[in-house]
């Protein structure tokens, strides 16, 4: 199996690792990087773009994701990442108006600035960041922990230009988060494919092991190693294939997926949004095309580009597209993207996919009429058709469950022996969705058994 190790699909504004190649011996970097670019850049660069007399005015009619930083930027960048990590807390990608705002980490401090994923910043103590690189941008953002920093960004909701000075933090980013939902669901976050990225999603599902089903959240996920994205491509049973890559002049190769030791063991579903961008593209093209989950969500962001750096003999770095990659048949992710098997509301992804989840598990349940907008201090009477030994009754057979959440504490109480109440513990969630189950283990007084389980649908005002 061939692991593609070098490539790079993201920029991440607090944190990144690389892979470099050993510096280019020329007399003058625009010399080399003209070199580099005929040598390695996707397409074909006209003598015209070549022939420009700066590494800037050169790489400024390339793609946006290929940018030259001098020494200092480098240098400025690479102190901010191999130290505490501090700053406001955004993942970043280049952008023609200036960097665009991958994901900004929850309670950071761009976030409760108002940040959000999708919003361009501009520029930074009023340096224009037209133009700059990911990194270089990350470098004007990064500093010492309770210093401040003015920021401008596009916001991509109203469309207007806000200015807000941050305190930069140091930033804690855990890049895979696990929890339970309703019903033994099991829910694991990526924030982003770094290096050891399939080894904390396995630690992720043998921590789910019990799991009847696994949501696997890549909304806000802008990418990471081509290498990473591999290796958990392997997670997913019967998917043998992770991409296709095609470089300059070359014929398409087609890369397996990296076989894992240990895979998901129930059904997934996958949640992708409109900035699930790069190494999560390659893996939601790829599990769609073989059908190794589902995708629920908006279409992806379309950044089906790699990246390579390039030390040069100035010591400043060249980061140049190298290639394009497809799904493993063939189809195009640049500047389209991935549309998902299930498209829903912006929002809506978890609680759709978790819905699909429980519905398939209770799908030999009869299915009683939903109970729609009901009041947060709803409480729900079950009547059964004959005389029950509610003494003997287990009540944890009635379960409460969050669509998109935990399953609710709830307290039983009998009324006779044919109905009892079931009463949540704390109010339920405005706007919220619940499905409230009763599974068939019960026993009526002559001792005859319920035949089938039964569920019914709660909607709140």
């Amino acid at each position: 199996m061939k692991k593609f190790k070098s490539l790079l699909l993201l920029i991440i504004a607090v944190t990144l690792v690389f892979s470099q190649v050993p510096a280019v011996l020329a007399a003058e970097p625009i010399d080399e990087v003209r070199d580099l670019i005929k040598d390695y850049y996707v397409e074909e660069v006209p003598l015209s773009v070549l022939s420009k007399p700066s590494i800037k005015e050169i790489t400024k009619e390339l793609d946006p994701y290929s940018v030259h930083m001098t020494k200092e930027e480098f240098d400025r960048f690479m102190n901010s990442i191999n130290q505490k990590l501090t700053g406001i807390g955004v993942v970043l990608e280049e952008h023609e108006k200036g960097v665009r705002v991958v994901q900004s980490i929850p309670a950071g401090p761009a976030d409760q600035a108002g940040l959000r994923a999708g919003d361009i910043i501009i520029d930074v103590n009023g340096m224009s960041l037209a133009g700059k690189s990911a990194q270089t941008a990350a470098s004007y953002m990064t500093g010492e922990a309770g210093t401040s920093v003015s920021i401008s960004f596009l916001q991509q909701e109203t469309g207007l230009v806000l200015t807000k000075t941050i305190i930069r933090k140091e930033i804690s980013l855990q890049n895979v988060e696990i929890k339970w939902l309703g019903g033994n669901i099991g829910y694991i976050r990526l924030n982003s494919f770094s290096e050891d990225a399939a080894e904390q999603l396995q630690k992720g599902i043998q921590t789910l092991d019990r799991a009847k089903g696994f949501i696997f959240d890549l909304r806000n996920n802008g990418g990471g190693y081509v290498s990473a994205a591999q290796e958990a491509l392997g997670l997913f049973p019967n998917v043998g294939f992770a991409f296709q890559l095609r470089e300059r002049n070359q014929e398409p190769e087609i890369y397996e997926a990296l076989e894992q030791d240990i895979q998901f063991s129930a059904p997934v579903h996958v949640l992708v949004n409109k900035n699930t961008a790069s190494a999560s593209e390659m893996l939601s093209a790829s599990i769609k095309e073989q059908k190794g989950a589902i995708l629920y969500g908006q279409k992806t962001y379309g950044k089906g580009s790699t990246q390579f750096f390039f030390n040069l003999s100035d010591e400043s770095v060249l980061k140049l597209t190298t290639a394009k990659f497809y799904s493993p048949n063939g189809t195009e992710i640049n500047h389209v993207g991935v549309t998902p098997n299930i498209t829903t509301e912006v929002g809506e992804e978890l609680a759709a996919a978790h819905k699909d989840h429980l519905i398939k598990m209770y799908s030999s349940y009869k299915k009683l009429p939903t109970l729609a907008e009901v009041p947060v201090t709803k409480t729900f009477t079950i009547t059964m058709n004959m005389d029950m030994n509610w003494n003997a009754a287990n009540m944890k057979n009635i379960k409460l469950i969050h669509i998109g959440g935990e399953e609710k504490e709830i307290t039983i109480q009998k009324i006779d022996d044919r109905k009892i109440k079931v009463i949540p513990k704390e109010p339920l969630l405005s706007k919220a969705k619940y499905i409230l189950v009763i599974n068939p283990n019960w026993k009526s007084k002559n001792n005859r058994e319920m035949k089938s389980g039964s569920y019914v649908e709660v909607s709140v005002k």
